[in-house]
């Protein structure tokens, strides 16, 4: 079965890069490809080939289970240990869990530092899913994902915007490196999905002064093409 497209990667205009999507590797055949010219090269060993998500489902759990160990490689090589998340759930509507005494809400995906775990509103991420792609999942779970890294190295920010920017730039950074690493293969074509997406998560004004500012469409795009193109290192430190 011909594997699902499970990120399309659209390089913002203002980069000057091509686009591309990613695959998880066929078990036939994974060629390997770099981020704005794809290039083919050696498939990975089957040891590090992960099944395609095929459902929304597998596509959440396996966008998880990837990032975390790309994040757990990156702390050991810099002499750190990774503190995995100790859950990630899934709620619905108003049932979801609270952090630190403050309730959930709904259409909602979150890092909660009291108790380092990650939330999710299944049905409204299944929603995007199904409206914009499965490119939503690959958007949002690492970029959760790259607050529990930010917490894990104790950074500090002035604005919202800072934080959650630096996030989509880890976000990237990681979809770049399992690409790299052969965990993911960069296909091209579908070259809209990942700017909807983000465009679709962008603040509507340039209001940064904001407590719950994430940034405009392509101050988002910006900032994840930047972690895709460049790597995680290029996210900077605050």
């Amino acid at each position: 079965m011909t594997p699902r497209t499970v990120l399309s990667l659209v390089l913002v205009a203002v980069l000057a890069t091509g686009c591309a999507g990613l695959t998880v590797p066929d078990r036939e055949d994974s060629p390997d490809s770099s981020v704005s010219e794809p290039k083919r090269s050696a498939k990975p060993s089957k040891q590090d080939e992960q099944p395609a998500g095929q459902t929304f489902e597998e596509d959440v759990a396996l966008a998880r289970d990837l990032t975390e160990k790309f994040w757990e490689q990156r702390f050991q090589a810099a002499g750190r240990s990774y503190r995995p998340l100790t859950r990630f759930e899934a709620y619905s509507g108003n049932d979801g869990p609270d952090c630190g005494g403050q309730p959930s809400v709904p259409e909602n995906a979150f890092y909660c530092p009291v108790g380092h775990f990650v939330a999710y509103d299944a049905d409204w991420m299944r929603g995007l899913y199904d409206q914009l792609g499965d490119g939503s999942v690959y958007v949002i779970v690492p970029h959760e994902i790259g607050h529990a890294v930010q917490a894990q190295l104790m950074s500090d920010f002035s604005f919202s915007v800072e934080r959650e920017l630096q996030a989509d730039c880890y976000a990237g950074g990681a979809l770049g490196g399992l690409v790299q690493g052969g965990q993911l293969q960069a296909e091209d074509g579908d070259e809209d999905e990942l700017m909807t997406n983000l465009a679709a998560a962008g603040d509507p004004t340039d209001a940064w002064w904001r407590e719950d500012a994430h940034g405009t469409a392509a101050q988002r795009q910006q900032s994840f093409a930047g972690g895709y193109n460049n790597g995680v290192d290029s996210c900077g430190s605050a």
